[in-house]
């Protein structure tokens, strides 16, 4: 591309289909608007940029990984339709002022079909705000395309078409001091000297709000074609006053952290492991990221480390950390650019003290369906509630999340098709991040798998029929690379093995503010349910109520695994340095859901939940017991407070199942409207679907609450969200009282404000240490 000449044809001449009259009411419009040019600001430094796929923290790329930083400028690397870049810094917000763009484009020789390129003005959501705009659809085109200049529905046909390997500058000014938002786009020679084309027309003031994009290809095929580039792009400039400038908006070089911090127990005190996310930078880059932390009012060094070229993320393992303190830290990215000069950025927050001689406080969070994104209300309740520490237990991003499909095959590219989408959650939540310890592990959707049995790291087995099969679909470096961007902060691992096709694990412990949290993978090691017989179409769901169930315990069948088990027992055994103890892992260990997608959708049993294979359920629920931890867990879309049963109702620990986030596919737990499926013991609250059951396993539980959702039907993102029963959870450990105080919170509350109605019915519920051994106080 370096070799491309900025030049255009002298001989584009421009024909208009519109009369003198209309071009007279624009010439006073036009004047003013371009009065502003002088005060452009470019927005980009892609001239500057060494190659690579991360065009910069002030940008958002739809999607990430068909776009490319190249000799300068910012290329779309596919021919495929509504590839765009959002500007995170500069939105339109006073559709009374004025504005002007500009931008040099060039075309590809490699465009099968034209579908133009250009801006889009207007982007926004239902909320419109930065985050969620750059994933809304409508706006305004306005851009080249062919022999036509447009603006909308508006256009004018050139004498000739811009060739390829030609570069032609585009200006869009906007006029706002009339009854309607007046625009003007003229196409230039490249270096701006010549006039080339020129388009106006007039939109609604109602449809100039909200981001401004850059967009390769308006119209065409959706799907990516390998050797077909689209349009590319450089010197972006804006200026004037319809625009808000907020340069806090970036999200990038580095994009978030995560930290944990845990006592070893041993000649290493207590450990602080810290990693820095980044953007996907290039070959020529600078790799390294550093860390400092501020001691006695000065910034002090803890060195640098390289950037993962898979993961693009840095860890540093720090032991001996004084944990007596509050630490401020602050993560430094020195970006080299081509012309010698260094853009560093920063990223700051606080490595809190250790939460001794207080309550430790525990959001539980799950499941982040992308149709509430950037989940605002969970998000600021965290930051104002500041808890001790954040859970994330699985399904921080979807497949369908930002939109533009899924890559599987490709171990590269599917890697940056998962690092975009996963960025989406540090975008949401790195602002309570930045000042908690955090754990974070993966579920199924994570790597790209509906429902996964791990069995141990196979391959999925694509000649078998059916998508309820065990394995992984996705190539194991992308697995490792999920891996590694949700936990490579987590303190030591017990044993680092990995599975097989050298498929990482990460379950091990923490010890913080004297309790101690265990973290499993659950489904790494569970077996395939084509191993059994449901009876059905679908080897995963039995749908018949008389269907024995019992059946499906074949022998040989595993839960947790080996080796989780072994890591549980020693875990239960072990009390040094903290008196109460956390299960942390993705489901709970019953089947608590009677009906799946839709309102009437009965399934008696879901091989899904950690309610089967049942044999390998009891073993893993008779280990815990002896830690009398409680069970904090997700993924069910579904908030439940339950106990476990074996032997007996009530004889094990306890399960808080906390809110998705944003719940998508929904999940009720309806047993009293189903015949033979009747409860004892109702808890004295009264609310109906609670009390001893046995679920669809054949397995003891009982359900002290249960926060079954609305069938969804509200249009705006939030209100969805809180219809569908979304939210987050709050678990006070107390190690003085010894009990954990459970809170189930709604979507759309303030959980500071106390008003009881804030959380789902039956909670806040108080669970006593001993009653997860099955010394039960709660009244039923």
């Amino acid at each position: 591309m370096g070799s491309m000449i900025e030049r255009i044809s002298r001989r584009l001449s421009l024909k208009f289909f519109s009369v003198a009259a209309l071009l007279g009411l624009f010439d006073k419009r036009l004047a003013s608007a371009r009065d502003g040019s002088a005060k452009l600001k470019q927005l980009d430094r892609w001239d500057k940029t060494y190659d690579r796929v991360f065009l910069g923290g002030d940008f958002w790329a739809n999607p990430m990984e068909d776009w490319r930083v190249a000799d300068g400028w910012a290329e779309c690397a596919f021919d495929a339709a509504n590839r765009s870049i959002h500007s995170l810094t500069h939105q339109i917000t006073n559709p009374d002022g004025s504005f002007t763009m500009s931008v040099k484009i060039g075309r590809s020789k490699t465009v099968k079909k034209d579908g133009g390129a250009g801006f889009r003005i207007g982007v926004r959501s239902d909320l419109n705000e930065v985050k969620s705009n750059v994933f809304a659809g409508g706006g305004t085109n306005a851009g080249l395309v062919g022999t036509m200049l447009f603006i909308g529905r508006t256009k004018v046909r050139l004498t000739g078409a811009i060739g390829d390997d030609e570069v032609v500058m585009l200006e869009l000014t906007g006029d706002g001091s009339g009854d309607q938002m007046a625009l003007t786009l003229t196409a230039k020679s490249a270096d701006g000297a010549e006039e080339l084309g020129l388009v106006k027309a007039e939109i609604g003031k109602d449809r100039v709000p909200g981001n401004v994009a850059l967009v390769s290809q308006f119209t065409g095929g959706k799907n990516r074609v390998e050797g077909q580039r689209g349009y590319r792009f450089t010197d972006w400039q804006a200026g004037g006053d319809a625009f808000t400038v907020t340069p806090e908006q970036s999200f990038g070089p580095i994009l978030w952290s995560m930290y944990s911090l845990s006592d070893s127990r041993g000649d290493e005190g207590f450990v602080m492991k810290i990693s820095a996310l980044l953007g996907p930078v290039g070959e020529k880059d600078n790799r390294e990221v550093d860390l400092e932390v501020q001691r006695n009012g000065q910034w002090e060094s803890l060195g640098s480390e390289t950037l993962d070229p898979a993961a693009w993320g840095a860890t540093w393992r720090i032991p001996n950390w004084n944990e007596k303190v509050d630490t401020p830290f602050r993560l430094i990215y020195r970006e080299q650019l081509t012309n010698g000069s260094e853009a560093p950025t920063e990223w700051t927050g606080k490595i809190r003290r250790n939460p001794v001689g207080r309550p430790v406080r525990v959001a539980g969070l799950t499941c982040q369906k992308d149709y509430a994104f950037p989940y605002e209300p969970v998000a600021n309740n965290l930051v104002k509630l500041d808890p001790d520490l954040l859970f994330f237990s699985g399904d921080q991003l979807y497949e369908n999340h930002g939109g533009f499909g899924i890559i599987r095959d490709q171990e590269g590219p599917a890697i940056l098709n998962y690092l975009r989408k996963f960025y989406m959650h540090g975008w949401a939540f790195g602002d309570a991040m930045r000042n908690a310890p955090t754990l974070c592990v993966t579920d199924d959707h994570d790597v790209f798998h509906g429902n996964i049995w791990g069995e141990g790291g196979v391959a999925w087995d694509t000649s078998k029929p059916g998508a309820s099969r065990a394995g992984y679909k996705q190539p194991p470096g992308m697995v490792n690379v999920v891996h590694t961007t949700h936990a490579s902060h987590h303190p030591d691992l017990y044993d680092p093995t990995p599975i097989k096709q050298d498929i990482s694990v990460y379950y091990g412990d923490m010890v913080y503010g004297g309790v101690s949290f265990a973290i499993l993978g659950d489904r790494q090691w569970k077996s395939g349910p084509e191993r059994v017989d449901t009876g059905t179409g679908r080897a995963d769901h039995v749908y018949d109520p008389t269907w024995d169930t019992a059946a499906l315990d074949a022998p040989g069948l595993e839960l947790l695994g080996e080796r989780q088990e072994k890591f549980l027992e020693a875990w239960g055994d072990d009390w040094r340095g903290h008196s109460m103890k956390v299960l942390l892992s993705q489901t709970l260990f019953v089947n608590a859901a009677t009906h799946h997608g839709k309102y009437t959708g009965y399934i008696k049993a879901d091989l899904d939940s950690g309610g089967w294979p049942q044999a390998a359920r009891n073993r893993a629920v008779d280990i815990l017991r002896k830690s009398k931890a409680l069970h904090i867990n997700g993924d069910q879309h579904l908030t439940t407070m339950t106990q476990y049963g074996v032997k007996q109702q009530r004889d094990a620990n306890w399960s808080f199942c906390t809110p998705a986030i944003a719940a998508g596919y929904p999940r009720w737990w309806r047993p009293d409207e189903i015949e033979g499926m009747d409860h004892q013991n109702r808890p004295s609250h009264g609310h109906e679907n609670t009390g001893e059951y046995i679920d669809g396993f054949g397995n003891p539980v009982y359900v002290y609450a249960v926060g079954n959702p609305e069938v969804g039907s509200e249009k705006h993102r939030y209100d969805l969200a809180h219809q569908k029963a979304s939210g987050f959870g709050l678990i006070t450990v107390d190690t003085e009282e010894k009990t954990y105080l459970c809170e189930s919170f709604k979507f759309l509350v303030d959980a500071t404000d106390g008003n009881p109605d804030n959380q789902h019915p039956g909670w806040p519920v108080t669970i006593h240490m001993e009653e997860n051994g099955g010394e039960n106080r709660l009244e039923v």
